[in-house]
Parts: structure tokens; sequence; C-alpha cells
């Protein structure tokens, strides 16, 4: 295996027809590189789902020259004005349209930084396009929403089977490209598990190939693994990379979680009371909160806060 790749960058598909999607997005992305013009577009849908590895598929397929800037990293308007004027204040070397793709838009402030890229749109709109992409969409200002069309990822219930087993082949035969020996019923239910989040069953396959294999030996592993990398995140007090975790867990069930977090944690912190007070409280409010990814950083960052955990 290649230890210089990310294999969801290795093999992030580079056109439409590769991208795995429901039958109306890939023909409503087919008909945008027919009629070769990208508009402004707002791509929303829940983490994993092919919305980055699209828009810069239509970029590749257009020969449009592209920028990718993360919002959840570089969330400044400073950082993100400078950037984007570079590039899109110069003419394109193929001569085609200039595009911007803006990942995690949903993290950037909107009541200054959001505003601002309104404006962008509006100056470069001559050579320049906007892709957003973000996890929801009812956290992207409403003037941004008018000046770009909204495309939801989502998979109708009748397609899902037929995705999740072509989601299953391309693992089968990137994992046989990389001379990694599997199980298919172990990548099944990886795959069952975090579908229809292709990078998180990329990642977790990737992962465990390490050890030379994928058998039934990492099942009871992936919880742990990942509650263990939580962990690790409080205990450093890297806020930026606990709540990824917590982006990549929302697909778990919330009771769930918070019984994992203190089961893990409460052995290696001698503030037990604190612990127990802190997740319960939480714990409660996550049966009526409308964000629960909100309510699980919260907590977490109480906990970051106020709990001292050793190893």
């Amino acid at each position: 295996m290649s230890e210089e790749y990310l294999w969801v960058e290795k093999y992030r598909p580079r056109k439409i027809d590769s991208c795995i999607l429901s039958k109306e997005l890939k023909s409503f992305f087919k008909t945008i590189i027919k009629k070769g013009d990208i508009q402004n577009m707002l791509l929303s849908g829940t983490a994993g789902t092919g919305k980055t590895t699209v828009a810069r598929a239509l970029c590749e397929e257009l020969e449009s020259d592209y920028i990718v800037i993360n919002g959840s990293e570089e969330s400044g308007i400073d950082v993100l004005r400078t950037k984007i004027k570079q590039f899109a204040s110069t003419v394109s070397f193929t001569g085609n349209t200039k595009v911007v793709i803006l990942d995690e838009a949903d993290y950037l402030n909107p009541n200054s930084t959001q505003p601002a890229l309104r404006g962008f749109i509006e100056e470069f709109s001559n050579n320049c396009r906007f892709i957003f992409t973000c996890n929801f969409k009812n956290r992207i200002i409403q003037p941004l929403h008018s000046r770009c069309t909204s495309i939801d990822f989502k998979i109708p219930k009748e397609e899902k089977p037929k995705i999740a087993a072509g989601f299953f082949k391309r693992v089968l035969d990137i994992l046989t490209q990389e001379n990694i020996p599997y199980n298919e019923k172990v990548i099944a239910k990886v795959v069952e598990k975090y579908f229809p989040d292709y990078r998180r069953t990329l990642n977790e396959l990737q992962r465990y190939s390490h050890s030379g294999n994928i058998d039934e030996g990492i099942l009871t592993n992936l919880v742990e693994v990942n509650v263990n990398e939580l962990v690790d995140s409080l205990k450093e007090k890297d806020w930026k990379r606990m709540r990824m975790w917590v982006v990549n867990n929302l697909d778990n069930d919330p009771q769930t979680l918070f019984r994992m977090i203190f089961d893990t944690i409460m052995p290696l912190t001698n503030q037990v009371p604190q612990l127990v007070l802190t997740i319960a409280d939480y714990q409660y409010k996550a049966a009526f909160v409308s964000d629960q990814e909100i309510n699980l950083v919260a907590c977490l960052t109480e906990i970051m806060a106020g709990v001292s955990i050793e190893k």
C-alpha cells in the first residue's frame, strides 16, 4: 500500500461518470458538462457523500482552473479575501471560467465572512464561479442561497441498495489494487455501518489495512478506536480535531455516543463526579435539542475544559 496517499485522495473520481450518485444528480451534473457552463452552486448533504469530489470533477472535465478552500480551516475574512482575489482577478490559462470551491462553507461566520462572499460573487461574476459545499444548508445565509443553484446530495430510498452495492464494489476494487487481503462479509458490514459516508468508510478501511489484512478482528475495534481518537483530542485540548470527530460520528445514536464516551473516559480521570454531571446534563438535552452536533460539541468542550484526562 502506498504510504504517501490517503485512499480518499488516491482514488477520488476525476469524472462525473465515476462518481457514485443518484440518477437524478448524475444526470444534472452531466447536463452541466454537456452545456460547458458551470454555475454558482450550493452543494449540501451529510459528510462524505461526494460533494467536493463532484465539484472538482466538474472543473476537471470542463478544464476550468479552480482552487479549493476549506472553510473550517481558513475561515478568516482577510485570508479568504486575499486567496480569492489573487485567484479570481487573473485570467484563466485555459480561457475557461475559473471556479472557487469553498468546502465546509457552513462553518464560515454568517455575520461577516458569508456576506463578504456575496460581494465576491458579484465582483468576479465575469470570469469566476463559486461552488459552496456544506453539511447544513440552513447555516448558509439567504443572500448566498439566492445567488446559487442549490443541490441536495440525498439518496432516494429506492436507490440506496444499488448505490450501496456500487460503493461496495468500488471498495473491493481499491483493496485489490492495494493488495490488501480482505473478508467480503467484514467489508460489507463496514460499508453498511458508515453508508453513505464514502470518505469515512475508506479512511476506516485504510486505517485497519495497516495490519496487513482486513478480517473479523476489526469489527470489535471500530467504535473503540474512534473513541480513543476523541480521548486524544480532549487530552491535547485540540478543539478543532474534537469537533471533526463529532461531525464524523453524527450518524451514531446520540445516547449510545454519550455512553461510549463515559465508559472510555471514566477509567482515565479522577474527576468522575464532574464527568458524570456533565455527560448526564447533555445526554438529557440530546432528547430535545434541534442540533445534535452543537450539543455534543458543547458537552465535549466542557469536558475538555473541566476534566483532567490521563492515559
